[in-house]
Order: C-alpha cells, then sequence, then structure tokens
C-alpha cells in the first residue's frame, strides 16, 4: 500500500538547505496498523505530510498503492489523497457552528457530490455517534469530536487512516476509546498510520516505528493489548 525508496526531504532557508529526511526506506503493508514515533524534531510530521500527500519529497520513490507520488500534478496529487486517505487530527478541526453530520459532509461539499446525507449518516452511525447527528461541537465531549472527525475521515471510504496525534487533545478513557475505535477501523481493513510522541498510544499499534534526527532508527512488531487492558 505505502513504499517509500530513499526519501529524502530538504527545506530550503533564504541561501541555507536544511535536511529533514534521510534516505527515508518504508513500506507498509495493507490492513497494517502502524505507529511512528519521535521527539520534536525527528522528522516524523515531514514524514507525515508525505504519506498524506500534503507534500512531496526532495529526492527518492513514495508509491501509494503502486502510483509514483512524485511524477503526479497538483490536481492529480490532491484527487488521489482525497480517493485514499482520510486524516484525523488533534485539534478535530470542525467548523463550530455546524452540525455533527454537516461538519461530516463537508468532503462531499467540496467534490460537488449532492447525495450526502444518508452516507455522513452511516460514517456516524460507524463511529458511535447516529444519536448525534444535529448536535453542535461545543455541545459534544472531546472524544466525541474526535469521533466526527474519524467519521469525516471515513465520509470518502479511503484505505488509509492517517492520525496526527489523535488523542493529543483527550482525557485518558476518551484517548483509550479513541484508540479502540482506531483499532476496530482496522480490524475492518483499513490501513492505520498513527504518529504519537506517546507510549501508550504506540502500544495499540501493531508495529511500532522510531524516528531520530530524520532517520527511522527502530521498526518492531508487537502485539496489541486486549480492550480489557487498554
Amino acid at each position: 500500500m505505502i513504499q517509500l525508496e530513499g526519501v529524502t526531504k530538504a527545506y530550503q532557508m533564504g541561501k541555507l538547505t536544511m535536511p529533514v529526511l534521510h534516505g527515508i526506506d518504508l513500506a507498509i503493508g495493507d490492513g497494517e496498523m502502524v505507529a511512528i514515533m519521535g521527539p520534536s524534531g525527528s522528522g516524523k510530521t515531514t514524514l507525515m505530510n508525505i504519506l498524506g500527500c500534503l507534500d512531496v519529497p526532495t529526492s527518492g520513490r513514495y508509491l501509494l498503492d503502486g502510483t509514483d507520488v512524485s511524477r503526479l500534478s497538483d490536481r492529480r496529487l490532491a484527487k488521489l489523497r482525497s480517493r485514499k486517505i482520510g486524516f484525523v487530527f488533534q485539534s478535530f478541526n470542525l467548523v463550530s457552528r455546524t452540525s455533527a453530520i454537516r461538519n461530516v459532509e463537508l468532503p462531499l461539499i467540496y467534490a460537488g457530490v449532492r447525495s450526502r446525507r444518508n452516507p455522513a449518516r452511516r460514517a456516524l452511525e460507524q463511529v458511535g455517534l447516529g444519536d448525534w447527528q444535529k448536535h453542535l461541537p461545543n455541545e459534544l465531549s472531546g472524544g466525541q469530536q474526535q469521533r466526527v472527525a474519524i467519521a469525516r475521515a471515513l465520509i470518502n471510504d479511503p484505505a488509509i487512516l492517517l492520525a496526527d496525534e489523535p488523542t493529543g487533545n483527550l482525557d485518558t478513557t476518551s484517548s483509550a476509546e479513541i484508540m479502540k475505535l482506531l483499532g476496530e477501523l482496522n480490524d475492518a481493513g483499513r490501513t492505520v498510520v498513527i504518529i504519537t510522541h506517546e507510549e501508550e498510544i504506540a502500544r495499540h499499534a501493531k508495529r511500532v516505528m522510531r524516528m531520530r534526527d530524520g532517520c527511522i532508527v527502530s521498526d518492531e512488531m508487537q502485539p496489541r493489548p486486549s480492550p480489557v487492558s487498554a
């Protein structure tokens, strides 16, 4: 599903070149659940942006489901991103004056899809919020808001869920509930990639990669905790 070959990324800061990623080789198979860990400055956010087709490598290749991302125009890249990847962010990114179901509909609105209500309703039901469709974000708990954000990420039926610090704004109980939900979505066949700096969150993944100074320094499989221990 995801394959990086010798990927580097550098940013130009005036006359200076700032290298961030150094020859990343990475393969994530269809249906895996992977946590990418690292301290601030390790390069994990830059790697996330490349995996999410929000940025492109300076050199090397990124193959997403067999498509060489680096060869795509911005328009084709955006189309591939909307079709293949659902994003879940730490800050939820919900529209405050819009109902839960309307927030979930937003990707379909931007895509010009007319029949939106039933898919949005099904997505909310999938994350356990079928009875909260008309509520505004400020009428929902943090965990519920993140569930709305996950429903929105699912609306285009993406093969990959890319979650950037998905529990960063949540308490311990809500964090466990969100990680259980992501685990269930993975068990149903979706590839889930989590960017995190928290060991407690990473242990929910089946595979943990650790980054430092723009390099992957370890890549290990691990057993995922049972729902009881979560």
